[in-house]
């Protein structure tokens, strides 16, 4: 590494090279700040994956007021009404920014826009760039922006393992790379890590995405908000590549239905069809599987011929499985797509550690409730970059820690894990399952192996899915199917964590024999 680490000693630092940490980075310039990115930039990110696009109600026949409802009732009563309101209300404006690093949002010369339709949109509100590439297209901009930005030093390769933390308060980094250890000192860190997939057998995330940075802030003692809520898309393309293509709510938006071998078309008679929320029809599709039937999305009448030059992506990738989905029904599975869930944050991203902020989907900001609501994440990653920008730039530069010699911990690997959250924490869930879960990921939390951190997030997932006696949104239990009457947010840190599952661990009977 050619770069002298004592230079960017005090220096913000942003842990993640998604949408949410590129975007936070630029909108603290001329600000000095390190990025650091463990792959090289958006080679692990989600947001290289988005194909729906960005939600913001710039239609004719729509408002900031109605784009708030949707989203209020998507989340099934656990939204923060305050944070959709602020966020809704910028998301016009946040594409129009996008524009001007050369994303091509915004409306044509004529000055119309075309506006795609996703499930539970009252509204076609979202926005595209380049058909159903607009993550790789916002990715690229802001991916060359910051690389053309001086005050930026972009860490590539390097991995955030620990933060340093003393009296509640970041002091500083451990990471490393492939020549060894490097400790940054600072007492400003952002994580914006993504989600959680890579913690399942079946997911759209890449695989790097296992929850490193929810590790990282629960390991400083951080928060963690209801992590139990889990999105399962219920259309990626049932194949064996992994990260799961997916095959975007958008063309369901443009008349695509749902059928099975038979070619009935299952949810016909369900409220919303296939355009419900996206975890009712998840449940659906995962129902009807169960059931012994296999799953299409059928694309073959709307868009039909059209379909290739709306989605060439999606199109490109079928060609390569052998299917035309102009002639062919696409098979289909659900697979976990977005975590609700995340860091405890409040407006300004600000954790409950002082001097840890988290953006993105990493951040529990409110915004999603208990299921998100189709397109609103990439909104979210643009417009709240802005507001942890500023936050942080209040904060001056603290003096320079001594930091203590912490032991470096092992390179994450989740691969012990999937399994486990496969089989216990899936579309449909019990308390039976989540215990087995619990037991399976109690004794890998607690040790010092590759599969540790991995573990704790899903171990955290797991404790606070079996105290959720309920269904809401994407957590449902076939236990409890009914929502309760009050939504109550979940909170949970580390050692709450460990304290409940041991209790779980050591009730077994299987536990007290041993013990005997």
């Amino acid at each position: 590494m050619s770069t002298d680490i004592s230079d960017l000693n005090g220096r913000p630092v942003i842990i993640g090279g998604g949408a949410a940490g590129l975007m936070t980075a630029l909108q603290l310039a001329p600000e000095p700040v390190v990025l650091l990115s463990k792959s090289p930039l958006g080679a692990e990110a989600s947001s290289m994956w988005a194909q729906g696009g960005l939600a913001a109600p710039v239609g004719a026949d729509d408002s900031p007021a109605l784009h708030l409802a949707d989203t209020l009732a998507a989340g099934a009563g656990l939204c923060d009404a305050a944070a959709v309101s602020r966020d809704v209300h910028a998301a016009p404006a946040a594409g129009e920014q996008r524009a001007g690093l050369g994303v091509p949002f915004g409306p044509p010369a004529d000055g119309s826009w075309r506006l795609g339709l996703e499930a539970a949109h009252r509204r076609n509100r979202i926005v595209h760039a380049t058909g159903d590439g607009t993550g790789r297209e916002i990715m690229r901009a802001l991916i060359a922006a910051v690389r053309r930005t001086p005050s930026i030093t972009l860490l590539e390769g390097v991995e955030a393992r620990r933060l340093i933390v003393e009296d509640n308060a970041v002091r500083g980094v451990l990471a490393a790379n492939a020549s060894g250890a490097l400790t940054i000192t600072t007492n400003r860190v952002v994580i914006a890590t993504g989600g959680i997939g890579g913690l399942f057998a079946d997911s759209t995330n890449p695989g790097g995405c296992f929850g490193q940075g929810l590790a990282l802030a629960a390991q400083a003692g951080a928060k963690l908000s209801d992590i139990e809520f889990v999105q399962f898309h219920p259309t990626a393309f049932d194949g064996p590549s992994r990260p799961m293509p997916l095959l975007t709510e958008a063309i369901r938006g443009d008349g695509a239905v749902l059928i099975d071998e038979t070619g009935e078309r299952f949810m016909a008679d369900q409220p919303g069809a296939e355009l419900a929320p996206r975890d009712i029809v998840a449940r659906a599709v995962w129902g009807h599987r169960a059931a012994g039937h296999r799953t299409f999305l059928d694309a073959r009448q709307h868009p039909g011929a059209e379909f290739a030059q709306r989605y060439p992506v999606i199109s490109a990738f079928c060609k390569m499985a052998g299917i035309d989905p102009a002639h062919d029904p696409i098979p289909i599975r659900p697979a976990v797509h977005y975590h609700m869930g995340g860091i405890t944050v409040d407006g300004f991203g600000r954790s409950t550690v002082q001097g840890l902020w988290a953006c993105g989907e990493a951040a529990r900001t409110g915004l999603h409730g208990a299921n998100r609501l189709a397109s609103n994440s990439l909104m979210e990653a643009i417009v709240c970059a802005r507001w942890v920008a500023e936050s942080i730039e209040s904060v001056s530069a603290g003096p320079r820690a001594m930091l203590r010699d912490d032991a470096m911990p092992q390179a994450s690997d989740p691969s012990a894990v999937r399994p486990i959250l496969t089989q216990g924490l899936g579309v449909l869930r019990d308390r039976d399952g989540i215990a087995r879960a619990i037991r399976s990921l109690y004794p890998l939390a607690c040790g010092h192996s590759a599969a540790s951190d991995a573990a704790l997030v899903g171990l955290m997932v797991a404790v606070a899915a079996i105290r959720r006696e309920e269904s809401r949104g994407g957590h449902f239990r076939s236990d409890f199917p009914h929502i309760a009457a009050s939504a109550v947010p979940s909170s949970l840190t580390r050692a709450d964590a460990l304290a409940a599952a041991r209790d779980i661990v050591e009730s077994t009977p299987f536990a007290r024999s041993a013990l005997s």
